[in-house]
């Protein structure tokens, strides 16, 4: 007969890493009906759980036996066929008993040698049970002691769980949890995020650190457990609890569940919170670069609120994505009230900002999404730790911020703090093996100059990436000639100049063309040192003077005329920064 044990009595981590109910065979040992018993083999499997019992007393038991079980037995079935011993334990094991519990003098005198080797090497526990000890007291005892224990467990956890929600009801945060968490387990026990950061932590400070590196592995009975924080369908983190003394006991594995599922409960409110204030806080700080926030008084008194401090000289910043898809252009401030779309076309009209560009996959939408929100982290973290009164505000596809430039120049500035906060964030970002690009303003000294600031840093990280390529770092003051020409309103007016100037040579459309534009630069460039052309180019001499004499007809005399190398040095300077 089978008694399976309803309900979770007790747990237990098995070391797979999985959790099973029940108690070890080394526990069901230990009550009252079992004290006479004696374990003659198998000592190394006293580990394994038991969660039924089953009474063997017909031959074909094999067929009835199921995992986790203590099987009694006094031999009956197998009187006739001693031989069958031999073989009962590999079996047995094969099909996850937990132990065999045998009565002898009645129907079996002794178990073979072979049998009693063979449980020793598969850890298979062997019990010899006492005369006088019937099978039905060791059913009700075992059941018993597994009955009472699910109590004591259930009234724990139900404890666990009208602590921990009175905490969120309070208004507590992760801290707190961690805290009961930790305090109930008496334990070091820490809140990761998804990037294995310590959201919240109890205990030594060298505990709180390992558990970063302990969060990426797997559950481990008495050193360490971690159960996911989950919610929504999303992967908000872990909660690990850590003991290098392994004291943490069966049970604190439901304890830490129920900690997880209160954490993410604290999670999605704060996140759901965060949201809503970051996107208070982005709209005010676009109406700001917009133009349309007001007066300085009414900006500086509303950003004081959020913590930000504009009552000084500031600078701003814009980093921007690096290898964003074609047709995903930001949308920018605009001060009539709406966005406007990033890049202009070639033909000098504005590409459309989404929707309205090349639609994105899916997928890629979602990645970039993703990076924008993980560049936004990044760059949120860097700012603050040298600015607490910056202004951080995460676009569309953009992460802009207003830093205070009081202490120095624009230059000085560039080249010291901007610097360390571009490379305190690109350090965090390179884990997810994408790059920014990062443009700076020049100081302004109040928040009216904000707006022309913004459009600045968004003219030098655009310039500076078709300059330096990706993880670009540019100051509107060092694009040279680029700053002049991002300064004229009509970019029709700077395409129409190409056109003129450069004649066939300014279109992409046929390869050969492109290779004579290709010369031409080259040669302003070196000054027309014509050797110097050749060499970087690898053109035999008289090849390039072929192809100057083939210039000169379609562009004019310009190694004669100095105003017409002039016109085609800019008309080159602005194919160079076609698309921004």
């Amino acid at each position: 007969m089978s008694i399976p044990v309803d309900g979770p009595p007790a747990l237990r981590l098995a070391s797979t890493g999985t959790l099973t109910y029940g108690l070890p065979v080394g526990e069901v040992l230990g009550v009252s009906t079992l004290r006479g018993a004696r374990l003659i083999a198998g000592r190394t499997g006293l580990g394994r759980v038991v969660q039924r019992l089953n009474v063997m007393e017909v031959p074909d038991i094999l067929s009835w036996v199921k995992p986790n079980e203590l099987l009694l037995t006094t031999g009956y079935p197998l009187r006739n066929t001693p031989q069958s011993l031999d073989n009962l334990v590999a079996d047995l094991d094969e099909r996850g008993l937990a132990a065999l519990a045998i009565k002898l003098g009645r129907y079996l005198d002794s178990l073979p040698a072979e049998m009693i080797e063979q449980a020793d090497r598969r850890g298979f526990p062997l019990i010899l049970l006492a005369d006088d000890v019937g099978f039905d007291d060791i059913l009700n005892q075992v059941l018993t002691d597994i009955l009472n224990r699910q109590a004591a467990v259930l009234a724990r956890t139900e404890e666990v769980h009208r602590a921990l929600v009175q905490i969120v009801l309070c208004g507590g945060g992760l801290q707190e949890v961690v805290d009961e968490v930790a305090a109930l387990l008496e334990v070091a026990v820490a809140a990761l995020d998804g990037e294995q950061r310590v959201l919240a932590g109890a205990g030594p400070e060298e505990h709180v650190q390992a558990m970063r590196a302990l969060g990426r592995g797997s559950p481990q009975e008495g050193e360490h457990l971690v159960v996911p924080v989950v919610a929504g369908g999303f992967d908000h983190g872990k909660i690990v609890a850590y003991s290098p003394s392994g004291s943490l006991r069966e049970a604190d594995l439901t304890i830490l569940e129920r900690a997880a599922t209160v954490a993410a409960l604290v999670v999605t409110k704060q996140q759901a919170v965060a949201a809503v204030e970051s996107k208070y806080r982005a709209d005010f700080l676009r109406d700001i670069l917009a133009g349309r926030a007001g007066d300085d008084d009414r900006v500086v008194a509303h950003c004081s609120g959020f913590g930000w401090d504009l009552d000084r000289p500031v600078m701003v910043l814009v980093a921007e994505l690096d290898g964003r898809a074609r047709g995903a252009e930001p949308e920018r401030p605009s001060r009539d009230g709406g966005r406007e779309g990033g890049r202009e076309s070639g033909r000098g009209e504005p590409a459309r900002a989404e929707p309205g560009g090349r639609a994105e996959p899916a997928g890629r939408g979602a990645e970039e999404r993703l990076a924008q929100e993980r560049l936004a982290a990044a760059w949120t973290t860097a700012v603050r730790r040298h600015d607490r009164g910056a202004a951080v505000a995460s676009f569309a596809h953009e992460v802009v911020a207003v830093v205070g430039a009081e202490d120095g120049d624009a230059a000085a500035l560039s080249a010291g703090p901007v610097q360390a906060m571009v490379k305190e964030a690109a350090a965090v970002f390179a884990e997810h093996r994408r790059t920014f690009s990062t443009g700076i303003s020049r100081t302004v000294a109040s928040p009216a100059g904000l707006p022309e600031a913004y459009d600045q840093a968004v003219k030098a990280v655009r310039v500076g990436r078709q300059l330096h390529g990706a993880g670009a770092r540019a100051h509107f003051d060092q694009l040279g000639v680029y700053r002049l020409l991002s300064l004229v309103s009509d970019p029709a007016e700077l395409h129409a100049f190409v056109r003129e100037t450069l004649g066939e040579l300014a279109g992409d459309d046929e390869p050969e063309l492109v290779d004579l534009r290709r010369t031409l630069q080259v040669l302003l460039e070196t000054n027309l040192n014509v050797a110097e052309t050749a060499r970087r180019l690898h053109f035999h001499y008289n090849t390039l003077r072929y192809r100057i004499g083939k210039l000169e007809r379609m562009l004019g005399p310009f190694t004669e005329d100095a105003h017409l190398r002039l016109n085609l040095t800019l008309a080159l300077h602005v194919l160079r920064m076609r698309g921004i």
